[in-house]
Order: structure tokens, then sequence, then C-alpha cells
């Protein structure tokens, strides 16, 4: 198959929630996310604990959901420092999945329907570096301009000649803070295109870097323009999504749920499943976000808000182990609704960044033979020049065989003339 045809336009972002709708991509995501969210809540926990939590305490009140931002009170340096971390962790772990799925949607972009989550996995695996260091180069950029600004400013507190060291080379501190200003929302462009870059561009961390700065200062009303025209997108795609998923939970209910079947057994095991995932104070958030914004988009944040079941009593043991059991499964098929969410996201930043070669630097990414197809050529011409060495090579017992049946016929030919000259 060849390329897809694109219009390298807005058009092309409304492609975006079709594009996601994979069960390659989306199985992606939910990988990732399952990753990160097990090492955020790892280090969140022992946050916790550092704070005089205990793992019940914990989970009596926050559940799956922990952040230690919510805890009342003094919070010690060192447990903000794991929780970061867990965080951190996270980010990181979106972060290379979307790098996955952006490899993916760009290998579909130029036709390529099979390439494997296992491929993407393997290119990530390469090129994770540019991922996370690009981002990380930007930041230390800001830290470079924000110490050496640091250190003139003590050079004012000089007596006599401070104050001529602040006004004189004022234009020259003036550029830097504004550098340093755009700097700050390169780095924020970095952690959003950085996968798109790496995935689709196949750039290294200099040339990721380089193409935030790029993007940031040659596409800024594209940015926003398509940004502002992809969140309905991804709001309503979300919200069929979340229904498919929700009618598929409730048509599981109705049938085990009637009294000729499980009856109020499943009530009990489904309430308690039902809570652990949908905690109450996540459900006051989310009926919250719904009042504010049913002026705006009733429909479309309804998505959001959960009803949840009446608890139908004490639980057996066996009930219990079955509840935790459905409260995993329940909690990845929330982790597929936001994984879908999160595929939108990669697979129309993907869309944005072929359209922005192609329209800053008039470079179609799609018609670049990207380095799968320079291996596959590689390796191909390897085999050609083997077939093509072994052909001209000829079997030495042959040639060995040829010589002594030349020299026989000669001897033969040699011992005739003899005779005849006796004769």
């Amino acid at each position: 198959m060849g390329p897809m045809k694109l219009y390298f336009d807005i058009r092309d972002i409304f492609r975006a929630p079709r594009l996601a709708l994979s069960g390659k991509k989306i199985m992606i995501m939910v990988k990732g996310t399952l990753i990160g969210y097990a090492a955020y809540w790892i280090f969140t926990t022992i946050s916790f604990i550092l704070c005089g939590y205990t793992l019940g305490d914990m989970w009596a009140d926050y559940g799956l959901y922990p952040c230690l931002f919510t805890v009342v009170g003094n919070i010690p340096w060192y447990a903000c420092a794991v929780f970061d971390i867990g965080v951190l962790l996270l980010i990181i772990s979106i972060s290379l999945s979307c790098t996955q799925v952006s490899r993916v949607t760009y290998k579909q972009l130029k036709g390529d329907e099979f390439f494997s989550s296992t491929d993407a996995c393997s290119y990530v695996k390469k090129h994770w570096q540019a991922v996370i260091m690009a981002p990380v180069s930007i930041a230390l950029i800001i830290t470079f301009f924000l110490f050496f600004s640091g250190i003139f400013a003590l050079f004012g507190k000089i007596p006599y000649v401070g104050e001529f060291l602040f006004s004189i080379p004022y234009l020259f501190y003036f550029l830097g803070a504004l550098f340093t200003i755009y700097t700050g929302i390169v780095f924020l462009i970095s952690l959003i295109y950085s996968p798109a870059i790496v995935g689709a561009g196949e750039e290294d961390t200099m040339g990721t870097v380089f193409q935030s700065y790029s993007i940031t200062w040659s596409q800024p009303w594209r940015i926003i323009l398509y940004h502002l025209s992809l969140l309905p997108v991804l709001v309503i795609g979300v919200h069929i999504f979340k229904w498919f998923m929700t009618a598929s939970f409730s048509l599981i209910n109705a049938v085990f749920g009637c009294d000729w079947f499980m009856g109020d057994k499943l009530n009990r095991i489904v309430s308690y499943a039902y809570d652990n995932v949908y905690p109450e104070f996540i459900n006051e958030i989310c009926v919250s976000f719904n009042t504010i914004c049913t002026t705006v988009c009733n429909s479309c944040c309804s998505c959001l808000s959960f009803i949840p079941f009446n608890n139908g009593g004490d639980l057996s043991g066996t009930e219990m182990v079955s509840a935790v059991i459905l409260s995993c499964f329940l909690f990845i098929i929330v982790l597929a609704v936001a994984s879908y969410g999160l595929s939108i996201l990669s697979v129309s930043e993907t869309l944005m960044y072929v359209i922005f070669k192609k329209k800053s630097d008039d470079d179609n990414l799609l018609e670049h033979k990207d380095e799968d197809e320079l291996e596959d050529e590689d390796d191909t011409d390897f085999g050609t020049t083997d077939d093509s060495d072994d052909d001209g090579q000829s079997d030495p017992t042959d040639e060995g065989d040829t010589s002594v049946n030349a020299s026989d016929d000669d001897d033969t030919h040699s011992d005739s003339s003899e005779e005849e000259s006796s004769d």
C-alpha cells in the first residue's frame, strides 16, 4: 500500500479519533500507563509512610488514587522528593508509550498496516534517550540562564560599582530574560511533541531540541489553532468510547444480576469493586466538574460522572476475593478509556508534526525512507552481493578434475602418435 493521502492542513486533525481507535495503539497506552501508574503508586505510598501514614489509612482515604499534595499539614522535603520521583516515572512511561503509538501511526500513514507493537517497542528501546533527554536539555538551558542571572545579580551588590553593572548591560539582561521565557515555552512544546518528533522524524536528542525550537518559532498559531480544534474532537471521541464501555458494563450487570441468576450476590461483589475503582471523592470531583460545565457542554462532560451502586451488604470470603479480582479488571477498563484519549493525543501530535514539516520545510515525511526500510535495503544488497560472489567462484575440485581429464587426453594422443611412427 502507498502512503495515506493527507491534506496537510487542519482537516487531517479530525482523523485522529479514527486512527487512534486501534486495539494495537490502545493496548500500547494501557501497558505504558499501567507500568507508570504502578511506579507512581509505589513511590507515593512510600511518601505517605514517610509522612506518618499507615498503608491502611492511606487506602481508606485515597484508595487507588493517592496524592501527596492533598495531605493536610507539614510535609517533609524527602517525602516530596520521593513523590516527585513517582510522578516523573509516570510521565516518562506515558511519554515512551506515546512514542510507540507515534511510530505505529507514522508507519500506518506510510501504508504499513502490519507494523507491530513489538517493532515499535524495539524502536523505542533504540531511541528512548531522545524522548527523555530533549526536555531535560531544554530544562538545563533554562537552569543555565537562571544560574548566571543570579551571579550577575550578586555583582549588583558591589558598592559603587554594582549600580553600573546593573544598568550598563541591562539590554543584555533583558535579551537573556526574553530568551529564557521563550525557552520555557519551548520546554512545554518539547514535552508535547518530543514523542512525535522521535517517532516520525527519527531525530536524536539534538535534532529533537532543534525541532522543538523550530516549530515553536515558525508554527505558533497553528499549534494553538490545531489544539483548539482537537479539544472538542478529543472530548467527543472519549465520550463515545466511554459510552460503549459503560453500556457493556451495564449489560453484564443486567444479565448476571437477574434474580434468576446471581441476584444480590452480584450486587455485593460489583458494589465493592466499584467503590474501589470509583471512590466517593472521585465521584464528588466528577459531579462538581459536571455542574460547572453543564451550561457549556453537558453531554460531553457527562462522561466524567458515575452513579455508584448501592451497597448490597457484607461480603463472604470468596465474594471478597472475587470483588478484588473484579476491581483489577474494572481498573484496566478505566485505563483503556484514558488510554484511548492519550492515543488520540499521540496520533494528533504525529499528524501535526508531519503537517508542520510540510508547511515549514516543504518536506513530506511520508515520502522518506525510514530506518527500517533502509535496513531492509542493506540486507537485500548484502544478500545479492553474496550470491554474486558465490557464482563468480568456481569449485577447485571441478577445476582439478578438468585438468586431470585434459592431461589424460594429451597422454592418449601422444601414445597413438608414437605407435603410428613405429609402424
